[in-house]
């Protein structure tokens, strides 16, 4: 796993709720506190003062001061500093630490530590430490390596949050707090294993259902009891296992979570927010299930390359805010580089800024950068950091306090405000998940095809949300499925409705081919969708290069995918047709469109390559009645709306090296940069208030 870790900021978040106990198991979602944001968007960083000499605590507090920075995340792994030995705990360095962070300004999030267990722990308990699915038992020394199943790690996670809450759960300088640090990897222990079973369990409640479910007379499967049932990730293992895996991860997981921020929210104040840093588009659960029972979400974004592909990039952080919908903290970003790449180069000047206005721009209230000094010694002490090893400020340092600047600047005007989307995505876990396991097509990334979706539709809507299959859609004009894969009944019922009243749908290929069962429908293609759409797939066909469309959408190409399409009702339009002499495809339909009540269903039944795609989005958008905000802007423009409060807010971000023209609207006040002569700079950022 990469390296990530956390940090957050001003963004007041009012809870409500009792702490009840999780069982081991299901993924329960107790009605997590509300969550309202105080002025101000939080910016801070990661600091770690058990590494330092007390005496150097005020000194670097006052460069975070420059920075303009006002909230730290602290303590999430500093177990061993806070229980040196079982059952005996030390705070007193911890109350004197956010006694001196409070007195520089600053608002503190606290991170539980249980992403790395002291040795006491490892060496008595050998039973906490996570197996690998190869048999191998995790060392100490490294973090994660507890087991997520282990009752007994559970237990002493619980009395550290417990302690911890006791103490700061009404500690005003304390504003939320943390769970663990980018959870995700499962253990392949017994104790797993019996958790395994008892899900099953409870998820069929015999075997026999089971059985009929995975088609388990295939390969001769069939199982008698349900510990037999095997735990794997992959392989040549059923679908239908390997799926329900992932729910288990995802139920295991949820309650390990909930077992935290139960025993926080028994103790600490309404205000103080709970949540956990998660990392970019990470498989190891279905997040949207996690989220139910926190507060806020909040996610690390690290860029590999150090050259930021913004639209995939924004992608990211919609589909972190659909989690809840609801504004979200970036918990971690680099200041300027990270460690793990293969090559580990520093982003150009001005990209750490324009990337931190971006998370703003897709609803992020808080920018946490990680970290704020590197460690003496350790995995990562080659990290971009705010500080040289010396102390003194490194070159990103004076960008970063830029930021600040302008950040503190257009506080006051961006709180409670939120992005404005007129079109929505959906992501389904289980469609990811499915499509991983049998892919095809080693390049048929679920995630790729997403963003390649994204891409177009976001440039031509210029605003976009992302949000599960089961969100209510009725705020949409237009709804973007690139691969619901599986597709529940439920789910099917749901998307028709909305067509019906008056929604436009669009859906990619791959859609409503399982169950949640990961087992095939016996409709073909869309399955339960079929009756709406009018058309089904007769077949799909593999590709090892291009195949050429042609019709009302122009000529184009296909590539990894495409699906022959039969039109089932008069009124479907073909809106392409394949072009494949002497091919399975020549002739057949690849995209269709019918109207269905007030509203309009669309099929994508290939992976169209780029400049395909960017017609479509042109011809849907504008079709769906969703409006950009400035069109006609250059495609490296990145345009969003915040609104709240009775205030409309444009951000406007040239990722570009050349100036643009950006046309605002009149009456428009520039808070922060500006567009002289109708342009934005290259890697400019204008933030204005709309009449």
């Amino acid at each position: 796993m990469m390296r990530f870790s956390s940090r957050a900021l001003a963004l007041c978040l009012c809870l409500s709720g009792s702490a009840t106990a999780l069982p081991a198991l299901a993924a329960s979602a107790p009605t997590p506190m509300q969550a309202t944001a105080a002025p101000g968007i939080a910016f801070g960083t990661a600091w770690y003062p058990e590494q330092w000499p007390e005496a150097r605590w005020d000194t670097d507090l006052a460069l975070m001061q420059q920075a303009h920075i006002n909230t730290v995340r602290i303590a999430e792994f500093a177990w061993s500093r806070m229980e040196p030995e079982e059952g005996r705990f030390d705070f007193a360095w911890l109350d004197r630490a956010i006694a001196a962070a409070a007195r520089h300004g600053m608002r503190v999030v606290l991170g539980t530590p249980t992403a790395a267990p002291p040795i006491w722990m490892s060496e008595r308990y050998p039973e906490i430490l996570r197996v690998d699915e190869d048999g191998s038992r995790a060392g100490h020394g490294g973090r994660r390596h507890f087991s997520f199943a282990s009752a007994r790690y559970r237990q002493f996670a619980r009395r550290i949050a417990t302690e911890m809450a006791r103490r700061y759960g009404h500690n005003p300088a304390v504003i939320g707090w943390q769970i663990d640090n980018e959870i995700g990897l499962p253990s392949f222990d017994a104790e797993a294993a019996r958790l395994w079973h008892a899900f099953l369990a409870q998820r069929y409640g015999t075997i026999d259902t089971l059985n009929q479910r995975w088609a388990t007379a295939y390969w001769s499967q069939t199982y008698q009891r349900f510990d037999q049932v095997p735990m794997h990730l992959g392989g040549q293992q059923n679908p239908g296992l390997l799926l329900d895996y992932r729910h288990f991860l995802t139920s295991t997981w949820t309650s390990y979570v909930m077992n935290q921020a139960d025993a926080i929210r028994a103790l600490a104040n309404p205000h103080q927010f709970i949540t956990t840093n998660t990392m970019f588009w990470n498989d190891g659960f279905d997040h949207f299930a996690l989220h139910q029972g926190l507060d806020i979400a909040a996610w690390d974004n690290y860029i590999q390359d150090a050259e930021p592909d913004w639209i995939a990039n924004g992608a990211d952080h919609d589909l972190v805010r659909g989690y809840k919908q609801k504004n979200f903290w970036l918990m971690e970003t680099q200041a300027g580089r990270i460690d793990w790449a293969p090559v580990n180069r520093a982003m150009r000047p001005g990209q750490v800024h324009e990337m931190g206005w971006q998370a703003v721009q897709h609803g992020a209230d808080a920018i946490l950068y990680w970290e704020f000094r590197p460690a003496p010694n350790g995995q990562e002490t080659n990290y971009g950091t705010l500080l040289a090893a010396d102390g003194t400020p490194a070159p990103i340092f004076a960008e970063i306090a830029g930021l600040g600047g302008e950040l503190a600047k257009a506080s006051a005007a961006l709180a409670g405000t939120e992005p404005v989307a007129d079109m929505a995505f959906l992501f389904s876990y289980d469609s990811r998940w499915a499509i991983d396991l049998q892919r095809m097509h080693k390049d048929f990334d679920p995630v790729r095809q997403f963003t390649d979706f994204y891409r177009p539709f976001r440039l031509a809507a210029q605003g976009a949300a992302v949000v599960a299959p089961e969100a209510d859609l009725a705020r949409y004009k237009l709804v973007v499925a690139p691969s619901l894969n599986v597709l529940t009944a439920a789910q099917a019922q749901h998307l028709a409705a909305y067509v019906q009243n008056g929604g436009t749908l669009v859906l990619g290929p791959r859609t409503g081919q399982k169950d949640d069962a990961n087992a095939l429908w016996a409709a073909r293609q869309p399955g339960p969708l079929r009756t709406l759409l009018g058309a089904h797939v007769e077949q799909f066909y593999v590709q090892d290069g291009t195949v050429a469309i042609t019709g009302p959408l122009g000529e184009g190409k296909a590539a990894i995918w495409a699906e022959a399409l039969v039109p089932d009702a008069p009124e479907t339009e073909i809106l392409a047709r394949y072009r494949q002499p002497d091919g399975w495809l020549d002739g057949k339909a690849a995209v269709v469109s019918r109207q269905v009540g007030r509203g309009r269903i669309v099929y994508v039944g290939a992976w169209l390559e780029p400049e395909a795609l960017s017609r479509l989005a042109a011809r849907l958008v504008p079709q769906a009645g969703v409006t950009p905000v400035l069109p006609g802007t250059a495609a490296d423009v990145e345009i969003g709306l915040r609104r709240g409060q009775g205030r409309t807010l444009l951000i406007a971000i040239n990722h570009g090296d050349e100036a643009r023209a950006l046309a605002l609207p009149a009456g428009a006040r520039p808070l922060i940069g500006a567009a002289p002569g109708g342009q934005i700079g290259g890697h400019g950022v204008l933030v204005a208030e709309l009449p």
